[in-house]
């Protein structure tokens, strides 16, 4: 693979060109956004601990390299795309395990290792079923997997199950546009890759303020 090949995956982008894709590029914002209000609000709350502040810094590093990938198109900016989602992923893995489920560091530490071939299997039985879904088949294993901690937490902690299960719900919408975004490109243009960027900032922040409230959430002490 050459890193500074150009690449066309979208709906909006009609040439490669830097502001071919201007509303894909510009609703990257979201992630800023979203960053920015949950460092609000655990500042104001004394919640800005180690494992709150790497997802802030990583869920921006995301605003960043998907926008360097919807003006650059290169190998290289679909990577600095990728990568902080990835880093995301992991992180709140591990912190869900260890701080939600209440397991140990090295329970935590395998469930990282486990997402991989969890992850790559998941997402080829999707893949295989469905005939592809324009790459989100990758995405959709993580859905899955939010939903499973919610309901492993329904009892335990409802008020986190409630919110990790609000948190599947919202990607699987985002994924659903960002599937749909080269399907519908003769009707709608601009596609709706946007929408899975709006979604998504929306989503992962919220994830964040689920995971700085869940030590509130135990009903044995209401």
């Amino acid at each position: 693979m050459n890193w500074t090949d150009q690449v066309d995956n979208y709906c909006e982008r009609t040439d490669f060109t830097y502001w071919s894709e201007p509303i894909n590029a510009v609703t990257n914002i979201a992630f800023l956004i979203a960053a920015f209000v949950i460092w609000q609000i655990a500042r104001r709350s004394g919640r800005m601990e180690p494992g709150i502040a790497a997802l802030m810094l990583v869920l921006t590093a995301i605003g960043i390299g998907s926008f360097l990938f919807h003006t650059h198109a290169t190998g290289w900016a679909g990577a600095l795309d990728v990568l902080p989602i990835l880093f995301y992923i992991l992180i709140y893995i591990y912190l869900a395990t260890t701080r939600m489920l209440d397991l140990p560091i090295w329970a935590g530490a395998l469930a990282v290792l486990l997402f991989f071939p969890y992850a790559a299997a998941t997402g080829a039985a999707i893949g295989a079923l469905t005939g592809g879904l324009n790459g989100s088949e990758g995405y959709a294993p993580v859905v899955i997997l939010i939903a499973i901690y919610g309901v492993i937490l329904r009892n335990r902690k409802p008020m986190t199950s409630r919110g990790l299960l609000i948190g599947a719900g919202i990607l699987f919408v985002s994924l659903t546009f960002r599937t749909v975004d080269e399907l519908v490109c003769s009707a709608i243009p601009l596609g709706t890759h946007w929408l899975w960027h709006g979604l998504n900032g929306l989503m992962l922040g919220w994830m964040i303020l689920v995971m700085m409230r869940h030590d509130t959430d135990n009903p044995r002490l209401k």
